[in-house]
């Protein structure tokens, strides 16, 4: 495999071959070893220092289900630390079908400028001038790019969002029926695309570099059991097509950790309306498609199209982390006003996790009304036309909170927390704290092991048990991260022969032996880059802790406060000094 150089400022494309130290990375391990080899961690995320990595996962050249992920890696603008950030959709098996192990962008334009840059099927690459999508929308960029490129190409791109360099600013990516519709949202890494003027990275789809496999059947073998595993799992291979990821509305808000009102709250009592069983109910009505294949190799078919009452395309896909944050923590229990809201944020290239968290700290501190969808709508026009008080809705929570002085933020390291309330889960207290990510529910969601609903075994409401539960996860997240599989499909982790198969297929893929010792140690050493990265950054222990407001303020209806002691928070890195 290869790697292509961008340099905007000189405009030069350069192909390299893959140094022997990134031979058996791929995904965030790639990204994250990456900048913690090229980039320095005091330089401004803004500025030309910051690189941006765009890397498919190290199994999406294979044959393997649901490999799809593209990580995408630089310095946050957000957070100031190191952050990967990964979205589905098609480009990543376009990128690895080309046999491209990561596309890396740095320096930037002149000011004013701005381009994107071309890959052919044969792996040819040119930088074009962009100027004419410039302040152009997400979903009429690719529809013009459609018209002079073709439909034959994945499109990764900004909105405005981006443009104004702002802190919530997402990276969008077209889904199979091109939509600009997965993002890589977390961290602002569009402000760093805009901040290069980078509009868009446009990828052949045809792409037939063929895949390397040191031991074609052992892979296959081992691939048929996993998928087999996903398949048979009643998660992956059933609830998921039918209901999406709103599915877990019930359950979570069930266990009084849907954060609600700013987190004033752990359960909505409308919850029902924005369910996934009511979301599938009206979308069948309407004509609405649940079931709908999203990714390229997707075997779960979480997606959905969801249309208005006249049938007409509002949104793809509407998810549970964006049913909370535009709904229960708003108090908005309308779908129609969540999915658009949901379409805006995709539109104008925004975080829909920070952005919501953003509007619902508004609405706290009384700039306007919990449960007014249409405020929200309004609020996020704002952002679009780079209104004064738009610019600071999009630069996330802090801002707003700032803005306002308003101490409840529910963020850490300057990203806002997901849909688990961590009074109510209180591994996902340690995980929101601790990971090097900032406040991400990906790095180490512990809430399979804290609900009996999900098979778990630990007291939701008690610290014992909830630091070794997130440290192990987050090891395990950055080797799921890095091989690009989906979260979804990690049911098929969980069958009878567990991981086994997927240590078989990177053996396989490489001839070398791996066992879960490997995928450990590797899990370990990229944790430790990251925090590296940090340090360096000017991070301490001192930023791995939750606002004020979540170990004071009880949340309802347990009236529980997160109880994790700092000690523990400080421990959960401990394997660092063994490595």
């Amino acid at each position: 495999m290869k790697i292509l150089r961008v340099d905007l400022t000189n405009k030069t494309i350069k192909t390299e071959t893959v140094p022997d130290k990134y031979q058996d990375l791929g995904g965030r391990g790639l990204t994250s070893t990456f900048l913690g080899d090229e980039v320095p961690a005091t330089c401004d995320p803004l500025g030309p220092e910051n690189k941006l990595i765009y890397a498919p996962g190290y199994l999406t050249d294979t044959p393997l289900i649901n490999t799809c992920r593209l990580s995408v890696g630089a310095k946050s603008p957000l957070t100031g630390g190191i952050k990967e950030s990964n979205a589905g959709g098609t480009i990543a098996v376009d990128l690895a079908k080309m046999g491209f192990k990561a596309v890396i962008v740095e320096g930037s334009n002149p000011p004013k400028k701005t381009s994107l840059l071309k890959i052919e099927a044969d792996g040819s690459a040119q930088l074009l001038d962009a100027s004419e999508y410039y302040g152009k929308r997400t979903y009429e960029t690719v529809a013009k790019m459609k018209e002079t490129f073709g439909e034959d190409y994945s499109f990764t791109l900004i909105g405005p969002a981006g443009e104004y360099q702002l802190g919530s600013a997402s990276i969008q990516t077209t889904d199979r029926d091109g939509m600009p519709c997965r993002a890589a949202g977390r961290g602002g890494l569009g402000a760093v695309m805009g901040s290069k003027g980078f509009k868009a990275l446009v990828v052949s789809q045809k792409g037939k570099v063929p895949v390397k496999l040191a031991d074609k059947n052992a892979f296959r073998d081992a691939s048929k059991k996993y998928t087999k595993a996903v398949r048979d799992d009643e998660f992956s291979g059933e609830t998921l097509a039918e209901f999406g990821s709103a599915v877990l509305v019930g359950p979570i808000n069930a266990a009084g950790a849907f954060s609600t009102r700013n987190a004033t709250q752990g359960q909505f009592e409308q919850a029902d309306e924005i369910s996934g069983e009511n979301m599938t109910k009206i979308m069948k009505e309407r004509g609405g498609q649940p079931a709908h294949k999203g990714c390229a190799k997707c075997i779960i078919n979480c997606s959905n199209v969801f249309v208005d009452k006249d049938g007409k395309y509002m949104t793809s896909s509407l998810e549970y982390e964006t049913i909370w944050s535009m709904g229960g923590m708003l108090g908005n229990a309308d779908l129609d006003s969540i999915a658009k809201l949901d379409y805006l944020c995709d539109d104008i290239g925004l975080d829909t996790i920070n952005t919501g968290v953003a509007i619902a700290v508004a609405m706290d501190a009384g700039y306007r009304e919990f449960g007014d969808g249409q405020a929200a709508i309004e609020l996020m026009e704002e952002v679009a036309e780079g209104t004064e008080f738009g610019k600071i809705l999009g630069n996330g929570p802090v801002a707003v909170g700032k803005h306002l002085n308003h101490d409840r933020v529910p963020a850490v390291k300057g990203q806002s927390v997901a849909a688990y309330d961590p009074r109510a889960i209180q591994g996902m207290a340690v995980t929101y704290a601790t990971t090097p990510m900032g406040g991400d529910h990906t790095a180490g969601w512990v809430v399979d092991q804290n609900l009996t609903e999900f098979g778990g075994t630990i007291d939701a409401l008690k610290p014992e048990g909830q630091m070794e539960a997130s440290r192990d996860t987050q090891i395990h997240m950055t080797m799921v991260d890095s091989m690009g599989i989906c979260d979804f499909a990690q049911s098929g982790l969980a069958g009878e022969e567990g991981i086994e198969p997927v240590y078989q297929m990177i053996s396989a893929k490489t001839g070398k032996p791996f066992t879960g010792d490997d995928w450990e140690l590797r899990g370990k050493q990229i944790l430790k880059i990251e925090r590296e990265f940090n340090r360096q950054a000017g991070f301490t222990n001192k930023d791995d802790r939750l606002p004020d407001f979540f170990y004071k303020e009880p949340l309802p209806p347990h009236n529980v406060v997160v109880m994790v002691s700092d000690e523990d928070m400080d421990k959960v890195f401990d394997f660092e000094k063994e490595i």
